[in-house]
């Protein structure tokens, strides 16, 4: 079994619950406030860890009680912190999190997060067999080294361009696997997306974004599933329809549950099927990194149909 190995961000999600999303200039009434341990680096890397994979998160946090409580919370989790850094430049990354109805709308302040660097990630002990993860909450230079690094080792790259943000070719070459939903696959293709669109027209602007014909673009549809394009095979999963309480952290849920199961030798498919099940779990529980399934959960709702 390979590594899941994370180079990505470490916040502190506050969140706050209320009926309503507020409107541009209006105030309203709040349910609660809740802290939560997050960052798209950190939820990815707890739901890794948590699903099984030996997991390595690479990332910075800042030296103030959010961080001291962040890294409990992730070497509580079983996460190898060996290459997390604690700087005194810069305060640890925090979320300001609004959740309505069971939508959210998120303010991210980077923090130490901006200064994870290619330095950071030129140390990792990284091999074939190994799996690379990043997103877009650290710096875009950074990201290419651990991929450069992991691709010289023949390990696969992973990326979740998220926040959505444009990026070279280059980087975009060095990924294996581009993990997105439809609304961030619009943006890097240079189109319009929305929930509506077909099967069809996602697979084509998938297939024009195509750096590689050898790379696979996994679109994530929510309601509607997971769409795949690997090389030149299409893959369709159908959703599980469950009653969403808190959707924030699925999208990370799902990647990690991708890098856990390409780590552990599963084939494209069944940890598409595995991950879809995993992120159905995770919107029906509040937080981010807290959401993340066991291994055991994934497979109860699995063997349950």
């Amino acid at each position: 079994m390979g590594r899941v190995f994370v180079a990505g961000s470490i916040n502190m999600d506050v969140v706050a619950t209320a009926d309503r999303h507020p409107k541009v200039g209006e105030t309203v009434a709040g349910r609660q406030v809740l802290y939560f341990p997050g960052g798209k680096g950190a939820n990815q890397a707890v739901a890794a860890s948590r699903l099984g994979a030996r997991t390595t998160l690479i990332g910075r946090l800042g030296k103030d009680p959010f961080g001291g409580e962040l890294k409990a919370f992730l070497g509580d989790q079983g996460i190898d912190l060996g290459y997390l850094q604690e700087t005194s430049e810069a305060h640890t990354g925090t979320a300001i999190i609004t959740v309505a109805d069971a939508d959210n709308t998120i303010i991210v302040i980077p923090g130490a997060n901006a200064l994870v660097g290619a330095d950071d990630v030129s140390v990792v002990p990284i091999l074939k067999g190994d799996v690379a993860v990043s997103q877009f909450e650290i710096p875009l230079p950074t990201i290419a080294a651990f991929f450069r690094r992991a691709r010289d080792a023949s390990a696969t790259t992973l990326l979740n361009p998220a926040p959505a943000q444009n990026m070279s070719g280059e980087l975009l070459a060095l990924v294996d696997i581009l993990v997105l939903n439809e609304t961030e696959l619009g943006f890097l293709a240079g189109v319009e997306l929305s929930d509506s669109d077909q099967t069809a027209r996602i697979i084509d602007v998938a297939r024009k974004l195509q750096a590689r014909e050898d790379q696979t673009i996994c679109v994530t549809l929510g309601k509607r599933g997971v769409l795949a394009l690997a090389g030149r095979e299409e893959l369709s999963v159908p959703a599980r329809l469950v009653k969403a309480i808190d959707t924030t952290g699925a999208g990370d849920c799902f990647v990690g549950a991708v890098a856990a199961q390409l780590a552990d030798g599963a084939a494209l498919r069944a940890a598409l099927a595995f991950a879809n099940a995993a992120a159905s779990i995770s919107v029906q529980r509040m937080g981010a990194g807290p959401s993340m399934p066991t291994a055991g959960e994934v497979a109860a709702v699995l063997n349950a149909g």
